[in-house]
């Protein structure tokens, strides 16, 4: 059973920092182009950041300079390093892995308020 699963949300100040993990079991993620999706309340899901099996990474224009994906084969994880946190960051984040089905993780709530 392949599943994804995100760790590292949490409640964060305006200015924070947080680390997103994305763990895959049942497939081996080496060569799956991987994306972190957000969901805030009212809204569509959008993409944040994306990974290539490459290594070539891309960003909405919104997190550009603030965010960075990365991942780790061997550990079979993706993460998303969030950097000057602030309030329209707030969402639900989702990892995908996409090649040649694409799967969901279930989400991970991210908070930024004072």
């Amino acid at each position: 059973q392949v599943q994804l699963v995100e760790s590292g949300g949490g409640l964060v100040q305006p200015g924070g920092s947080l680390r997103l993990s994305c763990a895959a079991s049942g497939i081996n993620i080496r060569p799956y182009a991987m994306g972190w999706y957000r969901q805030a309340p009212g809204k569509q899901r959008e993409l944040v950041a994306g990974i290539t099996s490459g290594g070539s990474t891309n960003y909405a224009d919104s997190v550009k300079g603030r965010f960075t994906c990365s991942r780790d084969d061997a550990k079979n994880t993706v993460y998303l390093q969030m950097n000057m946190l602030k309030p329209e960051d707030t969402a639900v984040y989702y990892c995908k892995a996409t090649y040649p089905i694409i799967y969901w993780g279930k989400g991970t709530l991210v908070t930024v308020s004072s």
